[in-house]
């Protein structure tokens, strides 16, 4: 399965909406821990024009511990199996685990969004054998420490080189690139200078020819620039998507979907002016 089996034209950004069914992420945790609070504010995002919903069980907030596969399953499918009977979204599920990716698709879920980049146990085969299109992310360490002193020679050329490593093992299992989005991982083991050099070099990863998923909403290089706590980074959201857009974003991970959907369409209109 590629993308276009999954109804979704990647040549222009789209919105994925955040729905983290944990009690301790950043921004929202504990929020939507409840089925029916999730699968209304899924049902939200969507009407407000989200085509992907990234549902996720286990917090990878800065220092987050991992939780057990049965809390995990318990907090994630039920949600799939209820958006999935009222919808026909594409379903992403935010997950490291290869049972959770293979009971999430079972239940519903088209995509696989791994922040560890398939390099957890049996998470790779699992992914061949699904069939659905993943999104390999760049973590340095793990969340429970990777913000303790991150360091890099070149982000850039590091980060290229990490994807140029998974799309290789992923082509070893039978993975086609076709399948395959780059996320650089925001703040995932990134001081605030190496966050803005991603961002700012974004087309730097378009030559493997993948899709960009970036996730910047209510970070906290965001609240490090505008001084703003995570419940007030509305605005630096919107401006950190545009850029994002602007540089070559296909997908942008949000919180605040409505909201996103405006600018991006701003961003959309200019774009169909840009001389070839």
């Amino acid at each position: 399965m590629d993308f276009s089996e999954v109804s979704l034209d990647l040549t222009s950004p789209h919105i994925m909406g955040v729905l983290n069914v944990t009690p301790d992420s950043f921004s929202d945790g504990g929020q939507y821990s409840l089925i029916n609070t999730a699968v209304d504010q899924a049902e939200v995002m969507i009407n407000a024009g989200a085509k992907i919903i990234d549902i996720g069980g286990e917090s990878t907030r800065p220092g987050a511990r991992s939780v057990s596969l049965n809390e995990e399953l318990d907090r994630v499918l039920p949600i799939i199996q209820r958006l999935r009977s009222s919808s026909d979204v594409i379903i992403s599920i935010d997950t490291s685990k290869a049972e959770v990716m293979r009971q999430a698709v079972e239940a519903g879920a088209t995509l696989i969004n791994d922040v560890y980049a398939l390099q957890q146990p049996g998470s790779i085969e699992m992914a061949a054998k699904l069939g659905v299109p993943i999104c390999l992310m760049h973590m340095q360490k793990n969340p429970e420490v990777m913000q303790q002193r991150p360091n890099y020679k070149n982000i850039l050329t590091e980060v290229d080189a990490f994807f140029n490593e998974r799309i290789s093992a992923c082509e070893r299992e039978g993975i086609g690139i076709e399948r395959l989005i780059l996320d650089p991982g925001f703040g995932f083991g990134k001081t605030l200078d190496h966050n803005l050099m991603l961002l700012t070099n974004l087309s730097f990863f378009k030559h493997f020819s993948c899709p960009i998923l970036v996730g910047l909403s209510r970070k906290s290089m965001l609240g490090l620039i505008s001084g703003k706590e995570v419940d007030q980074r509305l605005y630096a959201s919107l401006s950190a998507a545009v850029i994002a857009a602007l540089n070559g974003a296909s997908i942008l991970r949000v919180h605040d979907v409505a909201e996103t959907i405006d600018a991006i369409s701003i961003v959309k209109a200019v774009q169909a002016y840009k001389a070839e």
